[in-house]
């Protein structure tokens, strides 16, 4: 999308994006992470219909929870993310060690010994936490990752997020009619394929499976991978801590389905990974975006949520 097609509203999104990044620069995290909370409780009462879907996938999630505990979940979601905004500013210009000191790392061996077979690895992992901080604190632990991007809406933006993204050595992969050769290429060089298998993305190969309960179209790229090639599926995570800093957690690889044709196996292994997923956000529930259309997508006797 050309800059010309965009909304005013786009331009004005992107200026701001560009001052609080560039404010990354002679800020200290303490002050980015305050101005990001700022951002958040200002923004939150223009976008209700996005709050409402908050508050509505909460709901589903944790039916047993009362309202006023689910409200304060969103709220806190909300805040959290405030501070991602904060910490991805500091991060554009943060160096290894800075990262390194902010950022633990657990279970990196599970990575380093499925790379020993020499056939790289698919690890799937979710917008919870602070993703970008996951894939910053692999590249610096050793681990050459490659990761499946969805284009965003400015080229302005995706420019931004790739230049992010490539700082500590990821290969960016944009999804498209080569990307499935460039994610073979990389596995075929022992490297990692990072995914992010937890949004309803109509455009590519998925599933229903089980997500909090209620069926959620899943993509399957991530399994189809792993099972063609060989290599193990590993679930990795981050999530911040109550101090403020943050761990990313690496998990032995998921066990591989034997039984049944290739497409039962497909789905079987889909269907650990995002069970894996829900795990972790129900552990770390105010750090997984509520607002994303995660139930869009229905089975043909139902119809599409809002």
């Amino acid at each position: 999308m050309t800059s010309r097609s965009l909304r005013f509203d786009h331009h004005l999104t992107y200026g701001a994006l560009k001052l609080v990044l560039l404010s990354g620069a002679i800020l200290p995290l303490s002050v980015l992470r305050w101005f990001g909370r700022i951002l958040a409780r200002c923004a939150a009462p223009f976008v209700p219909r996005e709050r409402r879907r908050e508050d509505e996938h909460l709901k589903i999630a944790f039916p047993e929870m009362g309202i006023d505990s689910r409200r304060s979940l969103r709220k806190r979601s909300e805040v959290h993310f405030g501070e991602v905004l904060g910490e991805i500013a500091w991060l554009m210009h943060a160096d290894s060690k800075q990262v390194a000191a902010l950022c633990d790392i657990t279970g990196e061996e599970n990575l380093h010994g499925a790379r020993e077979a020499g056939k790289g690895a698919v690890l799937i992992t979710a917008h919870t936490g602070n993703w970008e901080l996951l894939n910053a604190r692999l590249g610096i632990s050793g681990i050459p990752m490659s990761i499946a991007v969805r284009n965003v809406y400015d080229r302005r933006i995706d420019t931004i997020a790739s230049n992010l993204r490539a700082r500590f050595g990821a290969e960016v992969i944009h999804r498209g009619d080569d990307a499935g050769r460039r994610l073979f290429a990389a596995l075929k060089s022992n490297r990692v394929n990072g995914l992010l298998i937890d949004q309803d993305i109509r455009e590519i190969a998925g599933a229903f499976v089980p997500f909090f309960g209620r069926e959620a179209w899943t993509p399957t790229g991530a399994a189809a991978l792993a099972l063609k090639t060989g290599c193990p599926m590993i679930p990795a995570f981050d999530h911040r801590q109550p101090d403020g800093r943050h761990l990313v957690e690496v998990h032995p690889p998921l066990p591989v389905p034997q039984d049944g044709t290739t497409e039962e196996r497909i789905h079987k292994l889909t269907v650990a990974a995002t069970a894996a997923i829900e795990r972790h956000i129900r552990a770390h529930p105010e750090q997984w975006v509520w607002m994303h259309r995660r139930w869009r997508t229905r089975p043909q006797d139902e119809g599409e949520m809002g």
